[in-house]
């Protein structure tokens, strides 16, 4: 992508007609007939009367700069060796089948300008959950081989397409079909005749729902199941924010990797960058280090779009327009929005070293997968903040915490768990570990980061869903079902939100 290119925001949504001018201005298609014509108006129009869910757009910034097109069809018609004509009825469409058991690619493009940023992945992750939730049993699609044109005159299209799994060749779709789990399921000739990079092959690909179930008449869900990755972060000193964040983007790639819809960072994890500020005082050193946090925030916004991944920031400290320092983080969703967060309770360590003041702001998160609240450290041993989330309908909290010794990261931990139990959703704590010897009021870190769930049948007997090892810097990847939450409200051995006594008391926020 361009370095002028600035995005915002992205959103999958549907396909509509008055999308259809921009298409068609903006792109070429790539299986064509040999002509450079995108796909007729008519065409579009009877994909999105006969499949409307099949048909997605990227768009970024109000500009559409990518499209997948789809269609159902039945296994026994592609299983074998078979055309692009024959499977798009020579793309008259009249092949779908709603009620065929393969969700068939028939199109799927980016803008050359927004290639590189994994938009593309987005649009097969959709194709993947629209899979599942109709109950097909697959997605196949003929893929092209263009590179394969350099090899043609030495190797078979079998030698080639195992050179590209082992990463011996480098092929520009086949690769990156591979990494979005799908597999070969054999080589068709003669699937598009004037595809002449790849040699007229292509490979029919698949990719198998584990999800699927044999047709009845119950209706089949979509998943519940959100996966969380913590960074349990090492100090260590940086010369750089640029060295930082390749740190930083080293651990989002990891977490991403793993298809986690979450990232959490620690607590002031940008803290080694105060060294710069040693010689001078500890409440000017903190200020000085505040001075890199809207940068970092963008930074991370754009590791947001880039790697697919919701990521919550940490905290840092942050000079707001009233002129006080806070203690905040970011959620920087995947879909380039951003909301900050705020410490409400600072430490008296941290209002004595630094002149930090508490924030005002107690909220909820919408996200893609959950309703998330997130709570800084000491804030979560205070149980009316998260009460008043669980009251709003949180799922999951996510507690970024910075603790130097045993005794204060054990404060941590009891209390994110007795807020899994109390509030009946599930808690991921993270923090960092060793030592900042040249950074004052930073010298030690103690921590164990670990996801707490409620204490019932369906959850872990100890509420305990993952733990990293102590004092180790590594990821911990966790799956939680917010289905077992909906199923604790009602059939739980106890209800602690439904059973409140509130003809006795209640709890409520102060406007």
């Amino acid at each position: 992508m361009e370095e002028s290119i600035t995005i915002n925001k992205v959103q999958i949504r549907n396909l509509q007609m008055s999308d259809y001018e921009q298409l068609a201005q903006s792109f070429t298609r790539v299986y064509s007939d040999g002509s450079d014509v995108f796909w007729t108006r008519k065409q579009i129009s009877k994909l999105i009367k006969i499949f409307p869910e099949g048909q997605i757009v990227t768009v970024v910034d109000d500009k559409i700069v990518g499209c997948a097109l789809s269609l159902i069809v039945d296994y026994d018609m592609v299983k074998s060796d078979h055309t692009y004509a024959q499977v798009t009825g020579n793309e008259t469409f009249s092949t779908h089948n709603p009620d065929g058991n393969i969700l068939y690619g028939i199109e799927v493009f980016i803008h050359p300008d927004y290639r590189g940023l994994r938009l593309a992945r987005r649009m097969y992750e959709y194709r993947k959950d629209l899979c599942e939730t109709l109950n097909l049993k697959a997605i196949m699609f003929g893929g092209r081989i263009p590179n394969y044109h350099k090899y043609a005159d030495k190797i078979r299209p079998r030698e080639y397409i195992t050179k590209v799994k082992q990463k011996e060749i480098y092929d520009p779709v086949l690769t990156f079909q591979l990494s979005n789990d799908f597999h070969v399921r054999k080589v068709m000739r003669g699937y598009l005749p004037n595809d002449e990079e790849s040699k007229h092959f292509a490979c029919l690909l698949q990719w198998d729902n584990i999800y699927y179930q044999e047709p009845s008449h119950d209706f089949v869900n979509k998943k519940s199941t959100v996966r969380v990755g913590l960074v349990q972060w090492q100090m260590r000193p940086y010369r750089s924010l640029d060295d930082l964040f390749e740190q930083v983007e080293y651990f989002v790639d990891a977490v991403s990797d793993y298809q986690s819809d979450f990232v959490l960072f620690p607590e002031y994890f940008n803290a080694p960058l105060m060294a710069k500020f040693n010689d001078e005082g500890e409440s000017e050193a903190i200020r000085g280090l505040a001075k890199y946090t809207e940068e970092i925030r963008d930074r991370f916004i754009k590791f947001a779009i880039s790697y697919n991944i919701n990521i919550i920031t940490g905290s840092m400290p942050f000079v707001k327009e009233d002129g006080l320092l806070y203690n905040v983080g970011f959620l920087c969703r995947r879909d380039g929005s951003y909301e900050m967060y705020e410490k409400i309770h600072v430490t008296p360590d941290e209002i004595k070293s630094w002149g930090l003041s508490g924030g005002k702001k107690i909220q909820t998160f919408e996200t893609d997968c959950a309703k998330i609240g997130i709570l800084i450290c000491y804030d979560v041993e205070f149980p009316e903040l998260s009460r008043i989330m669980a009251n709003d309908g949180m799922q999951i909290l996510f507690v970024p915490f910075l603790t130097d010794t045993q005794n204060a990261y054990s404060r941590v931990k009891v209390c994110a768990h007795a807020r899994a139990i109390e509030n009946e959703c599930f808690v991921a704590i993270a923090g960092s570990v060793g030592n900042l010897p040249r950074v004052h009021n930073m010298d030690i870190q103690y921590a164990q980061s670990g996801v707490f769930t409620p204490c019932d049948f369906g959850f872990p007997t100890d509420g305990k869903r993952a733990e990293a090892t102590p004092n180790t810097e590594m990821i911990l990847i966790s799956d939680v079902d917010l289905d077992l939450l909906s199923q604790l409200h009602t059939y739980g051995s106890v209800k602690n939100l439904k059973d409140r006594r509130n003809d006795l008391y209640e709890l409520k926020l102060k406007q």
